[in-house]
């Protein structure tokens, strides 16, 4: 016990001392992701993360909103709203867009390969299944950019293993162009399909039935803190597995989940293709 209690320690110790070089932290528990949202945002009663009721920083007494929590004030750091935290903390985290930096998690072998061979060299720091390249500058974050590849800057958090090696270089226009994609069309015909053979009137055609269902998925994507690409994709098949066949979903729906999503950090394209993908899998 008293050995965890002085890791949970330095976890405090360490997140002070990158606050005092200008970058923002908050702890992580158990599975490297945040600590839940507070009892006055839980079920995302706030409205979430960026786009809340009340726009701002968050200034929820305890961690809270995943990256948005990151501070870089030791007042708060230190204060009995985040004591809890800390005393649970697995690790450290910082938001690289809030630090004005970019990195470039490499998950796997293969994806190191091809940055040695595609990105101007920087500062690099050991993961466990990989590497991090810190490129001096913010840009948006998404994931799943290539194989192995995500990237995490604004709106996004990283795990703290380390001030790395190297030489860290300005952001570049190859990392930049990872997240831009060619726009595709949203193809909002496919989204209001007939309702199935047989006629009869839709059992979902219902405004309390269909509005929770869009809600919740809306709330689920927002939630999301890791893998926001893979849960766009299983919320968006989620939704048409249920509504896709009666007509139900109208263009108002399919926009209300893109914009969450491209809240989340997902672009125009990697939403249109994660909507066609689904369409494509369910036979629609």
């Amino acid at each position: 016990m008293t050995h965890s209690t002085e890791i949970r320690g330095e976890h405090l110790l360490v997140a002070l001392a990158l606050a005092a070089s200008g970058v923002p932290v908050l702890p992580l528990r158990a599975g490297k992701v945040p600590f839940g949202n507070c009892p006055t945002c839980a079920g995302n009663a706030c409205g979430g993360r960026p786009n809340m009721k009340t726009p701002g920083p968050c200034v929820c007494p305890a961690p809270c909103h995943g990256w948005a929590a990151a501070t870089t004030d030791p007042d708060v750091l230190k204060g009995p709203g985040w004591a809890r935290a800390w005393r649970e903390a697995a690790a450290v985290a910082y938001h690289p867009g809030g630090a004005g930096v970019t990195v470039v998690d490499l998950d796997n072998a293969q994806a190191i390969a091809w940055a040695r061979e595609a990105l101007p060299a920087t500062r690099t720091v050991p993961t466990t299944r990989g590497e991090h390249w810190l490129y001096r500058g913010a840009m948006p974050s998404a994931n799943h950019v290539r194989p192995g590849v995500d990237v995490k800057s604004s709106m996004a958090y990283a795990r703290w293993l380390g001030p790395g090696t190297g030489t860290m270089a300005t952001l570049p226009d190859v990392v930049r162009a990872l997240v831009v994609r060619e726009p595709v069309p949203v193809r909002p015909a496919a989204v209001a399909v007939s309702v199935p053979a047989g006629g009869g009137k839709c059992p979902h055609r219902t405004r309390t039935f269909l509005e929770r269902g869009i809600a919740m998925a809306e709330q689920r994507i927002t939630e999301a803190t890791a893998a926001v690409h893979n849960t766009v994709f299983g919320v968006f098949l989620a939704v048409l597995s249920t509504h896709g066949r009666c007509g139900c979903l109208t263009v108002a729906h399919t926009e209300r989940l893109f914009a969450v999503a491209q809240a989340k950090g997902e672009s125009p394209r990697h939403c249109a293709d994660a909507w066609a993908n689904a369409l494509t899998k369910l036979g629609l």
